[in-house]
């Protein structure tokens, strides 16, 4: 992440970090460039990134950047949001992982609708031309749902006790 955001900021493009606090502890994650916002949770750091972003590209990683990307891809399958999700296959570094979505694909664990949620490429100008190109096709069941920042809250319990 470090690399990417001192590349995009000497190009005097605008960088956004959303760091969580445990974090900023023993300055794990380094100087960071450009704005900076910090969340309580992993949770809260992937809400807020699906709030500010317009779209969302993995690039090489490990589980964090697999669990962010899968997160941001059930979210939108539940409609959740609607924005293209891609990962940027450098000297095929995701093929398997492609492949064992298609697996899933043929296997029925995944609808055709939902694979065409994740998009890749092997360049960066043709995942930026896919990623312009892409239509959010919302799962027409799915598309019901509706989602709000208070449907996460839990009603208060009544705990009266009565006899």
């Amino acid at each position: 992440m470090g690399c990417v955001s001192t590349a995009v900021a000497q190009h005097e493009r605008q960088v956004l970090g959303i760091i969580p606090l445990a974090f900023t502890v023993n300055n794990l994650v380094g100087e960071t460039c450009g704005k900076e916002i910090k969340v309580a949770t992993m949770h809260e750091r992937l809400l807020t990134m699906m709030e500010l972003s317009d779209a969302f590209i993995a690039l090489l990683g490990g589980f964090g950047t697999l669990e962010e990307l899968f997160q941001m891809i059930s979210w939108a399958q539940l409609n959740i949001h609607n924005k293209p999700i891609s990962m940027l296959n450098i000297n095929g570094f995701f093929n398997s992982l492609l492949s064992f979505v298609d697996h899933a694909v043929e296997q029925k664990f995944i609808t055709q609708r939902a694979r065409k949620i994740l998009i890749s490429a092997t360049t960066a100008d043709e995942l930026v031309d896919k990623l312009q190109a892409f239509r959010f096709e919302p799962d027409p069941a799915l598309s019901k749902l509706k989602w709000s920042p208070l449907s996460s809250q839990k009603e208060k319990l009544d705990l009266t006790l009565r006899l």
